[in-house]
């Protein structure tokens, strides 16, 4: 009985916040798709949340089939003329349809509506995640502390360049800031990284030049991440904390901003992932995600809404890298088509897509490996 209720408390903990955020981001996804190619005057053939078997769905009156499929680890929006669901043009389809049967498919459209169909998927996420924002900025407002130190970890960076208790932090590398968040944010993303912090001390404006350790931290759930640490630390009577109310205008670029953070985080990590600052084993795939779904969900709402935005951002990120059978790839080859004048062939196509694929499978396979070892770790 005991069994019989964990695998039921895992389903429902843990699978179904997975489900339920996924399936959201993957249809807001492939409805930007699906928009914007029937605003070009593509014909739609299947609208998928999921892949693998359908298992349930219906047609509606323009020939779509809108349907939800087993496996629930994407989506796809198929196409008139597409090979397959990564929208791969079927070259001897193609060849028998008239001239205006193929203005109606992805293939035989013109260049600038292929390009922004395909754009339109990860911009889709992007508006999701700013929209998500917004509503928590507004109906709960925004969370801020006074960049003041209040005091300083023991033979910490900041301490060992002359910082004090009482210093306003004031700009970092020239770039003038305004809350403690903004502080946390620069500094975790620059481990190891020379940063110039300038300070407020009476009346005076002092540089300091230090260099954020690398060091690694963990949540409420034990999840470990590395950052970058010069050991300031604020608190309530220094720092002032409160919520800020917002106007529904300011709620809405409070979204853009947070969602660019996340953009701009997420390039720096990829920078010190790359430049070996931070470990790859950061990397998450779906055990990380069904596993951050659960543990969002028992903080609430706002957690998994919030969680929701953050993922929203990264699968827009994600199918705009430049891979083929991605977004990305896709507006690489229109890239190519307008210098050239003309589609690469479809052999060379084929062969792009396949090393696409291969790509995309290794780093899910990446992906997963550490997510199992992060849990038996």
């Amino acid at each position: 009985m005991d069994h019989i209720t964990s695998v039921f408390g895992f389903l429902g903990g843990y699978i179904l916040p997975y489900i339920v955020i996924l399936s959201l981001l993957v249809f807001i996804h492939e409805l930007g798709h699906y928009l914007a190619g029937r605003w070009s005057g593509i014909r739609v053939l299947a609208f998928s949340v999921g892949f693998g078997p359908e298992l349930v769905g219906f047609t509606d009156k323009h020939g779509t089939r809108w349907k939800i499929s087993a496996i629930p680890l994407g989506g796809y929006v198929r196409f008139f003329g597409d090979a397959d669901a990564a929208s791969r043009p079927d070259s001897e389809e193609l060849a028998q349809l008239t001239d205006e049967e193929k203005a109606q498919t992805l293939g035989g459209a013109a260049l600038w509506k292929r390009a922004v169909t395909v754009a339109a998927g990860p911009i889709a996420n992007f508006v999701l995640a700013i929209f998500i924002f917004a509503v928590m900025f507004a109906t709960m407002g925004k969370s801020v502390a006074d960049p003041v130190v209040a005091e300083l970890k023991p033979g910490s960076v900041a301490e060992a360049v002359g910082i004090k208790p009482g210093d306003i932090l004031v700009a970092l590398d020239g770039r003038r800031i305004e809350t403690f968040d903004e502080v946390v944010r620069y500094i975790s993303m620059r481990p190891e990284l020379p940063v110039k912090v300038t300070v407020r001390r009476a009346e005076s404006e002092l540089d300091f030049d230090m260099v954020p350790r690398r060091a690694v931290i963990a949540d409420s759930f034990g999840n470990e991440m590395e950052v970058g640490q010069i050991g300031i630390i604020t608190n309530q009577s220094s720092g002032n904390f409160r919520v800020v109310e917002l106007s529904p205008l300011q709620a809405v670029w409070e979204g853009f901003r947070q969602t660019g953070h996340i953009i701009t985080g997420t390039f720096d990590y990829i920078g010190n992932m790359i430049a070996g600052r931070m470990n790859a084993d950061q990397l998450g795939g779906p055990v990380r995600v069904v596993q951050a779904s659960g543990e969002m969900a028992t903080l609430g709402v706002i957690a998994l809404l919030n969680l929701a935005a953050v993922l929203s951002v990264s699968l827009g990120l994600l199918n705009l890298m430049p891979v083929p059978v991605l977004d990305g790839g896709h507006l690489v080859l229109y890239a190519i088509e307008a210098v050239r004048g003309r589609p690469v062939g479809p052999g060379a196509q084929e062969i792009a897509f396949r090393i696409g694929l291969a790509m995309i499978l290794s780093l899910m396979v990446f992906a997963t490996w550490n997510d199992i070892s992060r849990l038996i770790g």
